[in-house]
């Protein structure tokens, strides 16, 4: 199991915000952060690679929203945060480093990564904020071959589908109820939890996710499902509509 990771910009806290109102970003504890959430993936079996860092873009910590992977191919995003495109070149470099096959989204297309959300052979691309249509097609017709359905679905109350809802190793779809635009997407597997940081896991395997330590009553449930949870305080990257999937590619088999 491998992942790629991006080391925070020094100039972080400059980084765009759509839904939150503007706090002081910590840096020099962001960085303290994202080591241990790096640290924590590594403790879980997982290899890293950092992705050259992109001090420039204050956003380039959220390395997530560079690609799409799927099986053999990675579809480099064209974000729909015009400050974020020069992202995605360091990132491509590194997966394709990786032996992934390369694909992109093209103009008019955008989308972000933290758009997309996998499970089997069903992708759910949000639309509304930094993705749009275009995007979403382009994806569907990248993906086909490979076996994968591409569900469109509707965002707007969250920066990313992402911020918004996200799978158990099982499939069940968690998410803040207030926040997801329609629950019915998912009907019988939608799992409401009851905060918001609760939405966000990252699968470390097929018993263990990763998670924010802001989410104690999540985690909870999470943990009475069977799982066993791995906690990181990302409270610096949460000021800036980031969460833990945002944090890192993970690269396997979809």
């Amino acid at each position: 199991m491998h992942a790629l990771v991006r080391r925070p910009s020094p100039r972080l806290a400059e980084g765009l915000l759509t839904h939150l109102e503007r706090k002081h970003v910590d840096v020099d504890l962001a960085a303290a952060q994202w080591e241990a959430y790096v640290e924590a993936m590594r403790s879980a079996g997982w290899t890293t690679h950092e992705v050259d860092p992109a001090d420039d873009c204050p956003d380039s910590v959220f390395v997530e929203d560079t690609m799409v992977v799927f099986g053999p191919l990675a579809v480099i995003s064209r974000p729909g945060a015009p400050e974020r495109r020069p992202e995605t070149l360091a990132a491509e470099a590194a997966v394709g480093a990786r032996g992934y096959r390369i694909a992109h989204i093209e103009a008019p297309g955008t989308l972000d990564g933290g758009d997309v959300l996998k499970h089997g052979n069903t992708v759910w691309v949000g639309e509304g904020g930094r993705t749009n249509a275009a995007g979403i097609s382009q994806l569907r017709e990248l993906l086909a071959p490979l076996g994968a359905e591409v569900v469109g679905v509707p965002t707007s109350k969250v920066l990313h589908l992402k911020s918004a809802v996200t799978a158990l190793p099982d499939g069940t779809v968690i998410g803040h109820e207030p926040l997801v635009d329609d629950p019915e997407v998912w009907g019988a597997r939608f799992l409401p939890v009851p905060e918001e940081p609760g939405s966000h896991v990252v699968v470390l395997d097929d018993r263990t996710v990763l998670m924010a330590a802001s989410a104690p009553r999540s985690r909870r449930l999470i943990e009475e499902r069977g799982y066993r949870v791995v906690a990181v305080d990302i409270s610096e990257f949460e000021k800036l509509e980031g969460c833990v999937t945002c944090l890192s590619v993970r690269l396997r088999d979809a």
